[in-house]
């Protein structure tokens, strides 16, 4: 765990494991907080842990990944663990997730959809800056589709 302080939040959270049920689980909670559902592309899941009360969310993996965000190709780092508070249409906190910028790997402290513009996300830094896409850089193509169908267990919902 990353901290002490971390772990009072993690304590009271509703815990889930194995890979299928942890994605499951992830990207129905990036759905309920109006997030891009591609937004943690993260690989065999072994722990999601969510807190309600304190909007505190954990989700550990077996070892760090890296994943390119090809409408844009940017590249991006999760740490095996990743940490964060959620609120609606917000990721804040956030630890264990990085960009490249510049050959520089810059830590992503906030990421969020802003109500006036719900077709676009915004990255920010913990120095600051911040950079702002369309949510579809985020989305599920027609590939990764058919991935959700399979982690979500249904088959006629369409590509988002």
């Amino acid at each position: 765990m990353a901290s002490q302080a971390l772990e009072c939040h993690h304590a009271g959270a509703e815990v889930f494991t194995g890979d299928a049920t942890c994605r499951k689980m992830s990207v129905k909670l990036l759905e309920e907080l109006g997030l891009p559902m591609g937004l943690l592309p993260l690989e065999d899941i072994q722990e999601f842990g969510y807190n309600r009360d304190s909007g505190f969310l954990r989700l550990v993996q077996a070892k760090n990944i890296e994943h390119t965000f090809k409408k844009i190709m940017q590249k991006v780092s999760y740490d095996a663990e990743v940490t964060a508070f959620v609120d609606n249409g917000k990721l804040r906190n956030i630890t264990g997730i990085k960009t490249n910028a510049m050959m520089l790997w810059i830590s992503i402290n906030e990421v969020y959809v802003p109500e006036a513009s719900p077709e676009k996300v915004t990255f920010k830094s913990s120095n600051g800056l911040s950079r702002t896409f369309n949510a579809s850089l985020c989305s599920w193509g027609m590939r990764d589709h058919q991935m959700r169908q399979k982690i979500m267990g249904t088959s006629n919902s369409q590509p988002v």
